[in-house]
Parts: C-alpha cells; sequence; structure tokens
C-alpha cells in the first residue's frame, strides 16, 4: 500500500499545470484517476475519509417539482472524484463533522466552498446550483473548481426539531464557526494529495444561514478566502430568532392573518407603490420608499364588519410589530441592541416550501402552535424552538412566558458565536478578500435591513473609499427569500473570479427571471440590481424611515 501511494504521488507532482486565461493554475489527475481517488481513503488524524469514488460525467436532470425553483435542477456534471468523510469531535457525545469534496478530473486550480441553509443538520454536497445562480451555465464543478460542504456538525432526523443538536456545547460552536473552517482545510488537504499542490484561489458562497457563514469567515478567518459571495446573509442572528419569535407570538389568537387577506395587503401595497417608481410592472422597486409611503391602517375594517376584505386592530397591530424594531434590553456582539423590522412588498409570493412571503415565512397556514407545526411559518418553526433549545435550553419550555432578561449571560454567549456584525474587515481587506453582499428586499425570512445596516458600519468603520475597494452591496426589490418573485439570477462566481483575479470591481449587474421549462431555460424579463446606495435618487437618511432609493439609473 505504501509504494502503491508512493507511486501516485510521483504521478501527481509530475503532472503538468498550465496557465488559465484568467490567471489560476489547472491541472490534470493522471491516467489512472481511478486509483488516485482510491488512494485518498483513510487518515490518521481526526479527519478521515471515508470513502472516494471516481464519478462518471452526467447529464443534467431537471425535476417536476422542487421547494424552490434552482432546487429543480441537477446540473451536468464532469468526471470527478467523490469524496465523503468526517472529523472526529473532541466531546464524545457530540457528532462528528461530516464533509464531501468533489475533485474534478479536469482542475481549473480554484475551490468553491458552499454554505448551508436554516439550522444545517444536512450535508451540502456541492454538485447543486450555488446561490443566484443561472439555470442554464455550467456548474462551477463542470467549470473546473473543486467544490465541497459540510453538514456543520450535526444530523437533523427526521420529526425532530432541527434544534436539538444545539444542547451540545461542541455541536453548536461546530454550527456557529468551526466546521466551516475544519472543512476547508480538510479540502485544501485532500487538493494538496489529490493534485500535488493547493489552490490558486479560494471561494465561498453561501445564502440565508449559508451567507451568514461567509461574512463568518471574512471576520473570523480572513486569510482563508479570496472571494466571498453572501445572499441573504443572517447577520445577526440572536436577533432574527428574537423578533421572528416576536412577530410569531402577536399572531396567536385574533392576530393572524389567513391568505387571502395576505393578498389583500399585497394588492394594497402594489396600488400604494408600484406606480410610483415610474413603471406599472407589478414590481415595488423602491421598497425603502414604499415603507415609508404604505399605511396599513388604510385597511382597518370599518365598526363592527369583519372578513377577508378588512383587517381587524389585532391583525393591524401584528403588522406593525412585524414592520417594527426589536429592542433588547442590552447590547450583544459589536454593540448592538436591536434588530430592524421587515419592510413592504412581496407579502404574497406564493408559497412553496421556503419559496414565498408572509404565508411562507411568518403566518403559515394556521396559527402559531407550542410545539411548532408543520402548517406554521418557518419564522415561528425557527424562532420558538431557538428560544426553546438554543436560549433558554428547556425543550418543555413555554414560549409565551419566555423573558429575555432571565437569559442574558446565554444570549450574550450565543451573540458572540453566532452574530456576524463585526464590521472590522481591515484583515480581508489588506489579503486581497473580495467580497459581495445581496440582499432581497422582498425577504421575510430575514430582514434585508439588517444586511443593508451592516455593510454600512463597515463603511463607517473603515471608509466608503476604502470599503468600495473590497466589498459591494446590492439589493434586488421584489424578490423573496430564495429568490422567486422578480429577476434574480446572475453568475455571481463569475463575478467574483474577475474582481479577485482581474481586478474588475463590479459595477452595475443585471438579473435575469428564470422560469425552469426543461430541457431549456427561458429568462421571462430583466431588470438591474440595486447597488447601494449608487442611484442618482437615492437620499442619505436611515434606511428603515424616510430614505427612498430606485434602480432606474
Amino acid at each position: 500500500m505504501k509504494r502503491n501511494r508512493a507511486k501516485l504521488c510521483a504521478w501527481l507532482v509530475g503532472t503538468a499545470a498550465v496557465m488559465s486565461a484568467s490567471g489560476a493554475l489547472a491541472a490534470t489527475l493522471p491516467e489512472d484517476a481511478e486509483t488516485v481517488c482510491k488512494g485518498l481513503v483513510g487518515g490518521a488524524d481526526a479527519v478521515k475519509i471515508d470513502s472516494a469514488i471516481l464519478q462518471a460525467p452526467s447529464q443534467m436532470a431537471v425535476a417536476e417539482r422542487g421547494p424552490t425553483p434552482s432546487a429543480r435542477i441537477t446540473p451536468a456534471n464532469p468526471g470527478f472524484c467523490k469524496v465523503l468523510g468526517h472529523i472526529d469531535p473532541t466531546d464524545p457525545k457530540a457528532p462528528p463533522i461530516k464533509f464531501q469534496v468533489n475533485l474534478p478530473v479536469e482542475w481549473n486550480g480554484r475551490s468553491l466552498q458552499y454554505g448551508g441553509g436554516g439550522f444545517n443538520g444536512v450535508l451540502i454536497t456541492g454538485l447543486t446550483l450555488p446561490p443566484a445562480y443561472p439555470f442554464d451555465k455550467p456548474s462551477p464543478l463542470a467549470r473546473g473548481f473543486v467544490t465541497y460542504g459540510t453538514d456543520s456538525g450535526h444530523e437533523t432526523k427526521q420529526g425532530e426539531p432541527p434544534q436539538v443538536f444545539a444542547l451540545n456545547d461542541e455541536a453548536f460552536e461546530n454550527f456557529a464557526h468551526r466546521a466551516y473552517k475544519k472543512v476547508r482545510d480538510a479540502a485544501v488537504g485532500l487538493m494538496q494529495r489529490a493534485y500535488g499542490r493547493k489552490p490558486e484561489k479560494l471561494y465561498f458562497m453561501g445564502s440565508s444561514e449559508g451567507g451568514r457563514e461567509g461574512l463568518t469567515m471574512a471576520q473570523r478567518y480572513p486569510d482563508d478566502f479570496d472571494g466571498i459571495f453572501a445572499r441573504v446573509p443572517v447577520i445577526n442572528w440572536v436577533g432574527l430568532q428574537h423578533a421572528g419569535t416576536r412577530s410569531g407570538l402577536v399572531t396567536m389568537g385574533e392576530g393572524w392573518i389567513n391568505p387571502a387577506q395576505v393578498k389583500l395587503v399585497g394588492e394594497a401595497v402594489r396600488a400604494a407603490c408600484d406606480k410610483a417608481d415610474g413603471s406599472d410592472d407589478a414590481l415595488v422597486q423602491d421598497p425603502v420608499g414604499c415603507k415609508a409611503a404604505f399605511k396599513i391602517a388604510t385597511l382597518r375594517c370599518a365598526a363592527g364588519q369583519s372578513g377577508d376584505q378588512c383587517l381587524t386592530d389585532a391583525q393591524i397591530k401584528a403588522v406593525n410589530t412585524l414592520h417594527a424594531t426589536y429592542k433588547f434590553p442590552f447590547a450583544l456582539a459589536n454593540g448592538l441592541d436591536d434588530y430592524p423590522g421587515w419592510g413592504v412588498s412581496g407579502e404574497d409570493i406564493p408559497a412553496v416550501g421556503p419559496t414565498g412571503g408572509w404565508v411562507s415565512w411568518w403566518l403559515g397556514t394556521a396559527p402559531p402552535a407550542q410545539p411548532p407545526a408543520p402548517n406554521n411559518g418557518i419564522a415561528w418553526i425557527y424562532g420558538a424552538g431557538g428560544i426553546q433549545y438554543v436560549f433558554a435550553r428547556d425543550p418543555k419550555l413555554d414560549v409565551t412566558t419566555y423573558k429575555v432578561e432571565e437569559h442574558k449571560a446565554r444570549l450574550l454567549e450565543v451573540s458572540s458565536l453566532m452574530d456576524s456584525t463585526d464590521p472590522d474587515l481591515s484583515r480581508f481587506r489588506a489579503r486581497g478578500g473580495r467580497l459581495i453582499v445581496l440582499e432581497h428586499m422582498a425577504d421575510y425570512a430575514q430582514s434585508p435591513y439588517a444586511g443593508i445596516r451592516y455593510f454600512e458600519s463597515v463603511e463607517r468603520k473603515m471608509g466608503k473609499a476604502e470599503t468600495a475597494e473590497f466589498a459591494r452591496l446590492y439589493t434586488a426589490p421584489g424578490v423573496d427569500h430564495v429568490g422567486s418573485g422578480a429577476p434574480a439570477n446572475v453568475d455571481m462566481l463569475s463575478v467574483l473570479v474577475d474582481w479577485v483575479e482581474n481586478g474588475k470591481a463590479p459595477g452595475d449587474l443585471e438579473v435575469r427571471e428564470q422560469k425552469v421549462e426543461a430541457p431549456s431555460f427561458a429568462a421571462t424579463r430583466s431588470l438591474p440590481l440595486c447597488r447601494w446606495p449608487a442611484w442618482p435618487h437615492y437620499k442619505s437618511g436611515p434606511v428603515t424611515e424616510a430614505a427612498s432609493f430606485t434602480c432606474a439609473p
């Protein structure tokens, strides 16, 4: 076995490397790629390679249904070595960190780590399309990237709340940040063994929880990645769990809003704000200005009336609660003591799993229950479970009796682990790192204003001109959490590569709305992303109040 591995190393080191057009070194696994692949199995330290199997090239497949549009697509992949492994925990009661690394036979010298989602607990394979990616583009693996992902150090079991793992300290810390760093290092080690050298450039792309992971890597491990794309990042994690729970509590009983009334609100928002941007396209292109202009009280039921065509006082209170800032009685990590409220537009985007507006994320199809029920809004399922398992650490807690003040020490501990709110990105900038953040303005899973506020805190800390040298923030009006509702598809991977490797900073970007129609993908319309706040109509001011901007150049 030792002689065979030595022979493989000789093959790998002798593999010719050439420069690609963009400057990254390319490499090819030797002729006996299957033997090289199998030779990766094993490991003497905490990192264990459980299997390594050479995969034949595969064709693209489109499923009839999926929780999100992109989830319906299984992209075509080239020949590659599929590596499955795990990292042993220190605490014997903690679960291992599982990971998958995909090593293409034809390597372009780059790697791409995929972020997770929700509370993770599912292995991220690195074989899907990355966030916001156009459906008709070759996958990163097909483009020659080594791709990889992790379950973040725990596995969610069927019928079990997704937050159960948080009762174990090591498992929660892995979820917070350690798992992504450990898997990144393990993947680099595999590339070194397989190709005879480390990657020239390392990229990270994540959405939602994966977006938080991307920002966490820039803040905690600034030397590890050259380019990071964070879409709809869950930045102020502690704030989100509490604000989402508050918005659920106010809909218990009379405050709950049924799907027909959600449609009523969505139509009222469009009637008030759609034409204000100069076009009648059923899209609110100035959601910040609309939040200041739209008044939910205009839908109040007349005395003695009720029904689907108006809202009661309790329901109006619930909407105002959703829109309002959540305030903590003490400061969390990096001095934050609140979480910005949600905005307007996209309330009635149809609900299919995590796709959609209020019904999907806030309200569900039935009022909040304890314990959370499958027909509740996802924000309640996440928030109430987070209160029980993460903050109070009491699975039987009645969430209506939870008091923040009684759990201050735990909130501060969790905030220091989970909240990616540190505005000091000087080390990431100094090493040449590039960061792109994209916020969807009709997102009800997390408030897009949290990301906007974070980006502005970076500008205050580092200076606007200095921030522009390495970071960009874009906003997409009318787009929900997972990219539906309005155009949201753009090849951010190519944008990052161009910026990192060719020095071409992104400016105005156009996004496409795509319909999944096997075997082809149709773009139905295109719109520009709004680069914050570079548009002529932008008026400076607090983003949650009277500020206004538009995508129109």
